[in-house]
């Protein structure tokens, strides 16, 4: 699956108890988001740096615009040119797939 398709696809709502992705499923996802992204424990993070604060808060509105499409929020960390985004899905206790579409869907967004 390229970051395309994997931006393509839809976000679905998972239960609790629904088992979080195993550490092969989260390698073979994060090698299809492409640079950037590191798994961090039960987390999916990374880093995007931009030429001022404007431009971060612009990026930062769009992932807001495309969490609330999807219903999967990440945590976001804006400072001056610079925004980190964090993403895990809490029903799950660690990464599931949504967390890797929405990856997509930011990294598309930029």
């Amino acid at each position: 699956m390229t970051l395309d398709e994997l931006a393509a696809r839809t976000c679905r709502p998972l239960p609790e108890g629904t088992p979080a992705l195993g550490d092969d499923e989260r390698r073979a996802l994060l090698t299809q988001l492409g640079g950037g992204w590191a798994i961090a424990g039960n987390r999916l993070r990374k880093e995007y740096r931009f030429s001022s604060f404007a431009t971060a808060l612009a990026f930062v509105n769009r992932v807001g615009a495309i969490a609330d499409e999807q219903d999967h929020h990440p945590d976001v960390h804006l400072s001056w040119g610079k925004a980190v985004i964090e993403l895990w899905t809490h029903t799950v206790g660690g990464l599931s797939e949504n967390d890797f579409i929405t990856a997509a869907r930011f990294d598309k967004s930029v």
